[in-house]
């Protein structure tokens, strides 16, 4: 799907996924209620009715695997974060070992990388555009930090082998974020089952052409399944992205806070 349809609001996208949908069906209604006045409605009738639960069920099959992926990875991009928000939580707590001077210094650098994710990789991630070319320097500072602490005692060691090993970790949750960001259903698998919704209701049309309230009818109906199916899929086509995205508020609520 194209990038402007994952900026939309859920009210809005429904409302784009109705009306194309509708223009298709009501093209293939007339289309195939035409020909059958046009004297093929014998040719049009004669499909077989036994096509389309094969039809349907390929259908349902392909929706359900997109689905299956789709909610995956918006699972995985949860989890990636929540585990980063921990990793960062458990450096904040542990540093209190340690001089006032060097907890505040960490608390600047962790600080300065959560503002740094939440304003410029979150929007970057939502276009797909965050990349793994540069580490944040934020994180390669609090790591050298963090290598330096005085540990002088051995609490201190203990806190200090924690606290590179949770910077360890944020920042291999920043990876999988990043990763997991640039999934998304691609535009062959769109195709496939848009295009296998579209022969559903021509066939749906040929199968009910001698009559056509029932014609009407089924469409309808299979067109709001198709519509439902969908809208489905594409709320959370991009993890980052959309009405139901995946948002920083763990990396918010986890920021160190200075007093006033």
């Amino acid at each position: 799907m194209v990038n402007w349809l994952h900026s939309l609001s859920i009210v809005s996208l429904l409302f784009v996924t109705c009306a194309a949908t509708a223009l298709v069906t009501v093209a293939i209604y007339l289309i195939v209620t035409r020909l059958a006045a046009a004297g093929q409605r014998d040719a049009l009738s004669a499909v077989s009715p036994g096509l389309l639960p094969p039809l349907a069920l390929v259908f349902g099959l392909l929706i359900g695997f997109l689905a299956a992926g789709v909610w995956s990875n918006s699972s995985n991009a949860q989890q990636a974060v929540d585990n980063e928000a921990s990793a960062l939580r458990t450096v904040d707590l542990l540093d209190r070992d340690f001089p006032a001077a060097d907890q505040r210094r960490m608390d600047v650098l962790i600080r300065s990388y959560i503002e740094q994710a939440v304003t410029h990789e979150w929007p970057a991630m939502a276009h797909q555009n965050a990349t793994l070319v540069a580490a944040p320097p934020q994180m390669a500072l609090a790591l050298q930090l963090a290598l330096g602490l005085p540990a002088d005692t051995p609490g201190r060691v203990v806190a200090q082998r924690e606290i590179v090993t949770s910077l360890d970790a944020a920042l291999d949750a920043r990876r999988q974020r990043i990763i997991i960001s640039q999934s998304a259903v691609n535009s062959a698998k769109w195709a496939g089952v848009i295009a296998l919704g579209i022969l559903t209701l021509i066939a749906i049309a040929c199968v009910h052409s001698a009559n056509r309230r029932t014609t009407a009818i089924a469409m309808t109906l299979w067109a709001a399944a198709v519509v439902v199916s969908l809208l489905m899929i594409g709320v959370q086509d991009r993890p980052f992205a959309g009405p139901y995205r995946v948002k920083p508020t763990p990396l918010v609520q986890v920021e160190p806070r200075f007093p006033t």
